[in-house]
């Protein structure tokens, strides 16, 4: 018996167009997520005050982390209940002294220095330990027993090592295990023999410090996040969330429908050569069904599908006049649907119908042209938006680089400002002012200046307001970028970070008394 043969038949029928659904699901994901970064910038902005005066978000979250209702209370959580939230946990900051050059011809040589951290009195029965680990090098003619310490203000020494340079295997590493904060320390070496010298001293002195101001915030107990790995960039600083706010409620859906937008371009591009093609194979003398199967194997780009659907159909014995109009439908632009219109309306009165698909090709090439002129007479005009978009931009990180922390260096001394700080000129008094402050107001001016622009190119570009949210978007995503690379770093942002120990320049020779 013979095997039966598989018949496959591709209808390729019209099919519901999932075009709106998509939309709508994007568009509802997006709202939703937007409104999650609305919320938590809101509720880390200092809009919505609290009893404590910390950022709500904070006290939200440490009171179910903790399940400590103390930081929803009026008082300010102290350094025990920071250091119970994981979120607020205070780790060591490390500091570096290195003298690379090297101290040469050394009899007796030292350093002061300022270790920095918070009053032992502050953190409530937490233990925290600052550890001090020095590296060094030295380099001798002949074997020179030396020593190496350090002593506190009081002349007492804390910790020290001795050891013979010149030989190998000499050790002279020095490990404490915990310094605490106070005001000129003093480290040095000396030799212990008369009439020898170390040739060169280089060494490494790192420490680790506590602040008491956890991680994730600043001096102003304001959200920043974590760092991104080694770099000073703060990705999840609640400034960034007040423009993706913007970006996720306006973009991801005008994206997609400009991109279902440029799709439809592309097939009208090409439907004046298929109406042109038509007519030509109907003055040639075959039937529309015939003529439309045949020009289902010539290539008109993103046309080509609606075509063969248009042949699958036509060979299935659907009417001609149906099938230009599911066509019609499928494509769903105003040019499409009113040459079809003009087509099916022909093809049911009959007569010659090839005047009447040049009239409609002739019309929609037209039409596409005045579109692709106003697009390059507008082209110039969008360039200049987004020029001056950069121009703006480019100016108010100066101001917020430049200008106001200068400002802010100038009055932040002396004065009869009393609490305000600031400086008096006659009788005029100069408030001292915030970095942070200018900052956060430049941010939120570019972002709304983000909408603005955006919104006007895209108008002016296509008449789609979906196109303008495009712009606005990626003007947002610059703002961003620019800000986090340049203007969010840590002096304006209010995270103290220590470039030394604020030791003394250049070595100066100690007095021996009590060094050891």
């Amino acid at each position: 018996m013979a095997k039966k043969k598989k018949i496959v038949v591709d209808l390729d029928l019209p099919k519901d167009d999932p075009t709106q659904r998509n939309f709508l699901i994007i568009l509802f994901v997006s709202i939703m997520l937007g409104t999650c970064s609305g919320l938590f910038w809101i509720t880390n902005s200092g809009f919505l005050p609290t009893a404590n005066g910390e950022p709500m978000f904070t006290n939200l979250a440490c009171s179910t982390i903790t399940g400590n209702q103390a930081f929803n209370g009026p008082g300010t959580p102290t350094y025990a209940m920071n250091e119970s939230c994981s979120i607020l946990k205070d780790n060591p900051q490390t500091v570096v002294w290195e003298e690379t050059e090297g101290w040469e011809n050394v009899e007796r040589a030292g350093s002061s220095f300022d270790m920095p951290g918070i009053d032992r009195d502050f953190v409530e029965g937490i233990v925290v330990t600052q550890p001090v680990t020095v590296t060094c090098t030295l380099s001798a003619q002949e074997p020179t027993p030396y020593t190496v310490a350090i002593r506190d203000k009081y002349k007492m020494t804390v910790a020290y090592n001795q050891g013979v340079a010149g030989v190998d295997g000499d050790d002279c590493n020095l490990f404490v295990e915990d310094l605490q904060p106070g005001e000129r320390y003093e480290f040095g070496f000396w030799v212990d023999e008369q009439d020898q010298v170390l040739s060169n001293i280089k060494f490494r002195f790192e420490a680790q410090y506590y602040d008491g101001i956890p991680d994730n915030m600043n001096n102003k107990s304001l959200w920043l996040g974590p760092t991104l790995g080694d770099s000073q960039i703060r990705p999840m600083i609640f400034l960034n969330f007040f423009g993706l706010t913007f970006f996720l409620y306006i973009f991801p859906a005008s994206y997609y429908a400009e991109r279902v937008a440029l799709k439809r371009n592309e097939k009208e591009d090409k439907f004046p050569d298929f109406l042109r093609d038509l007519a030509e194979y109907w003055k040639g003398g075959l039937s529309m069904t015939v003529a439309v199967q045949t020009l289902a194997t010539s290539e008109y780009g993103a046309l080509n599908d609606e075509v063969r659907k248009m042949s699958s159909q036509l060979s299935w014995g659907v009417k001609f006049g149906d099938v230009i109009n599911i066509f019609a439908e499928r494509v769903g632009t105003p040019l499409v649907k009113r040459a079809i219109s003009l087509i099916s309306e022909a093809d049911r009165a009959g007569g010659k119908i090839s005047d009447i698909l040049i009239t409609a090709a002739n019309d929609s090439r037209e039409i596409k042209f005045l579109e692709a002129e106003r697009q390059r007479a507008i082209g110039s005009y969008i360039a200049v938006i987004w020029t001056s978009y950069g121009v703006f931009l480019g100016v108010i990180v100066v101001l917020a680089k430049v200008f106001i922390p200068a400002i802010a260096d100038s009055n932040s001394g002396g004065g009869d400002g009393g609490d305000s700080g600031g400086q008096n000129i006659g009788n005029m008094q100069i408030r001292a002012i915030d970095p942070l402050f200018f900052l956060t107001i430049f941010y939120y001016g570019v972002t709304m200046q983000a909408m603005g622009n955006g919104a006007m190119a895209g108008l002016m570009a296509t008449g789609r307001i979906t196109s303008g949210f495009k712009h606005s978007g990626m003007m947002i995503v610059l703002a961003i970028l620019v800000f986090n690379l340049i203007a969010f770093s840590p002096d304006l942002i209010g995270v103290q970070v220590l470039d030394g120990l604020n030791q003394s320049a250049g070595p100066y020779s100690p007095t021996r008394l009590n060094w050891v």
